[in-house]
C-alpha cells in the first residue's frame, strides 16, 4: 500500500457511472416493478452503497476509509440503463475506487436479477467521471517563481558543532514546489541578529522566509520572540495547523512555539528544529500556503489565474 500518513485530510469528491444494456420488454419490467426477483432499483441502489462500503475489501492496494456519504441513481432510457454513484469522504485519499466499485456493484446486481428475464443483456463503460480533493484541487500558478529564504537558528550549528539537517530539508521541499530559495543561512539564537535579518529579507521583497529551530522550551528558544518583534499581522492559522498536524503524529509536538505572520508583502513561518518536525510541518501547509500571496498581493481568490506579483 502507499504510506499516506504524511498527507491531510480533505473533502474528497468522486462520480462514476456505467451503463447495462437490455431489450426495451426487460427494461420495461423494471419500471413497472415486475421482475421476479423483486424491485431491481431499489436492490441495485442498496448494493452499490454496499460494495462502496467494502471496496479495501476486494481492492488489493485500497485503502480503508470513512465514507460519509454514497449516492446511487438511474437514469433509464428504452433500452438501458446508466447507473452513477457518488461519493465523499473527509480522508487523506480520494473515493474513485469507492465510486467505481459502487457502480460495479450495483450493475452485478442488477444483471443478476434480470437474467433469467434476458439472453443478451450486457453492461459495459464503466468509468470515473468526475472527482475533487487532494492536492491537486489546490494548486496556485505563477508568473514567477517565488523567491524564498531558509533561515537555520541554532547556536550550535552556526558555532559549526553541529550540522543542519532541517535546513537542508525545507530548501529541498521548497525547490521541489517550484519556488526559489535564494538565501540560505545559519544564525545563532540572538534575537536581535534574528529580528534584524528578518527585517532585511522584508526590504529585499522576499515572498517566504522560513525559520527552522529556537521554538521550543529551551532557555535560548527565543525565535517565536524575535519573529514577533518583525511580523506586523499575525497569521495563527498557520501554527494552528502545524501544532495540529504535529499532534497527530507525536504529544511533544504541543510543546512547539511556531509564530506565523506577515510584514509587508514578506510572510515570515516559524517552523521545529527537527529534522522530522520540519518536513510534517510543510506537508502540513502546502498546497494551501500558496493561496496567501495572491491574497498578499490583492488577488483574492481567484483560481484560474496565473500570478503575477504586484
Amino acid at each position: 500500500m502507499i504510506d499516506i500518513s504524511p498527507k491531510f485530510s480533505t473533502l474528497r469528491y468522486a462520480k462514476a457511472e456505467g451503463i447495462l444494456t437490455a431489450n426495451s420488454e426487460t427494461i420495461k419490467r423494471v419500471t413497472e416493478k415486475t421482475v421476479p426477483k423483486g424491485d431491481v432499483l431499489q436492490v441495485a441502489r442498496a448494493a452499490g452503497i454496499t460494495a462502496a462500503k467494502n471496496a479495501a475489501a476486494w481492492i488489493v492496494f485500497c485503502h480503508t476509509l470513512p465514507l460519509d456519504w454514497v449516492g446511487i441513481s438511474f437514469d433509464i432510457g428504452k433500452d438501458t440503463i446508466k447507473i452513477s454513484a457518488e461519493v465523499k469522504a473527509i480522508w487523506k485519499t480520494g473515493v474513485e475506487m469507492e465510486a467505481m466499485a459502487a457502480v460495479t456493484g450495483a450493475l452485478l446486481n442488477v444483471y443478476d436479477m434480470l437474467k433469467p428475464l434476458d439472453e443478451n443483456i450486457s453492461f459495459s463503460d464503466v468509468k470515473l467521471v468526475k472527482k475533487k480533493g487532494g492536492k491537486s484541487s489546490f494548486k496556485e500558478y505563477f508568473a514567477e517563481p517565488l523567491k524564498s529564504a531558509v533561515l537555520v537558528i541554532s547556536d550550535s550549528t552556526y558555532a559549526g558543532n553541529r550540522e543542519d539537517t532541517s535546513g537542508k530539508i525545507i530548501k529541498i521541499f521548497l525547490e521541489d514546489k517550484d519556488l526559489s530559495v535564494t538565501v540560505y543561512e545559519i544564525l545563532p539564537d540572538d534575537s536581535d541578529q534574528i529580528s534584524n535579518r528578518l527585517r532585511q529579507l522584508v526590504d529585499e521583497h522576499f515572498d517566504l522566509v522560513i525559520t527552522t529551530g529556537g521554538t521550543g522550551f529551551g532557555p535560548r528558544d527565543i525565535t517565536p520572540e524575535a519573529t514577533a518583534k518583525v511580523i506586523e499581522k499575525e497569521a495563527p492559522g498557520l501554527a494552528e495547523t502545524i501544532r495540529r498536524h504535529g499532534k497527530e503524529r507525536t504529544p511533544y509536538a504541543m510543546l512547539s512555539r511556531e509564530l506565523a505572520g506577515i510584514c509587508d508583502k514578506t510572510l515570515i513561518i516559524n517552523l521545529p528544529g527537527s529534522s522530522k518536525g520540519a518536513q510534517e510541518s510543510l506537508e502540513a501547509l502546502f498546497p494551501g500556503l500558496l493561496h496567501a500571496f495572491p491574497m498578499l498581493w490583492g488577488g483574492g481568490h481567484d483560481e484560474e489565474k496565473r500570478w503575477v506579483k504586484k
